[in-house]
This record gives structure tokens, C-alpha cells and sequence, in this order.
């Protein structure tokens, strides 16, 4: 697979994983799909831009853990480029520690999570919900870590 990925860190936060680290989780969620070519950013963010592009989006108030914007071809026009992925530093590490986790496996777990939703995957329904989840624990498990949906 050809891959680019692009990590961008806008955010004030200290404990922002480093971009390797980003770029390894991003190619453990690729695997789902078999893409000769895959280009995407991870962009690292604080809770006013998180704010403003979830309430321009998707019409909610406030910041979110993650969200992702996938990238549609134009018809008859292959780029590779799947989309973007925008990560909130402060709510992932508030999430984190709520939750009584380690930190590096809430972002692997989260940039899982925004990689499976370029790919379209969703959590609307239960169905879509449980082959969602099924695919970030065998992600995660692959790659050392705990799967967060075990009771």
C-alpha cells in the first residue's frame, strides 16, 4: 500500500502522542480495507477548534473526542485520498482519565475509531454499532491493547 499521512499538531497539550506513534495506530485501522493507495491528515486539536468544527458539522454544541471528514472522489477520478481526521487533545485526555485508562490507549483507540468512520463504518444503529466495535478490539488487541469494550 502506498500511504501518506499527515499529522498536524495545533494543540497547546503536552501529552500529544508522538506522530510515529499517531502513524501506527492510522496504519492498524488501514488494514481493514485492501486501498492501493491511502492519503490522509490527523489533525491534533484543542476544544475551541474541536467546538467550532463539530458545531459547523454536524450541529452539535461543544467539543468531541474525534471527527472525521472523508473524502468522496469526483466521479470517474481515483485520488487515494480518504479524508481528514481531527482529534481534541484535552477531550481525549479528559476522557481518558474519567474512564480510568492509559492515555496512549485512548488515542490509539480514538484515531481507530476516526480511521474506521473514513472508511464509513458507523455506530448508528446496533448492527453498524457491533461490527464497528468487533474491528477497533481486533485492532486494538493487535496491537497491545486492552480492548475497550470489555466489560
Amino acid at each position: 500500500m502506498n500511504l501518506e499521512i499527515s499529522v498536524q499538531n495545533a494543540s497547546t497539550s503536552n501529552a500529544v502522542p508522538d506522530p510515529a506513534r499517531i502513524q501506527s495506530w492510522v496504519e492498524a485501522a488501514l488494514a481493514v480495507q485492501d486501498r492501493a493507495k491511502v492519503e490522509l491528515t490527523v489533525r491534533v486539536v484543542d476544544e475551541a477548534e474541536a467546538a467550532e468544527l463539530n458545531e459547523t458539522y454536524r450541529h452539535k454544541q461543544g467539543p468531541t473526542n474525534v471527527l472525521s471528514f472523508p473524502f468522496e472522489d469526483p466521479p470517474g477520478v481515483e485520488t487515494g485520498i480518504l479524508g481528514d481526521l481531527v482529534v481534541c487533545a484535552p477531550v481525549v485526555e479528559r476522557e481518558a482519565h474519567e474512564q480510568g485508562i492509559a492515555l496512549e490507549s485512548h488515542w490509539a483507540h480514538m484515531v481507530v475509531h476516526g480511521v474506521l468512520h473514513l472508511y464509513g463504518y458507523d455506530h448508528l444503529d446496533d448492527a453498524g454499532a457491533r461490527e464497528m466495535e468487533a474491528i477497533e478490539s481486533r485492532t486494538l488487541t493487535g496491537l497491545g491493547i486492552d480492548d475497550p469494550y470489555m466489560e
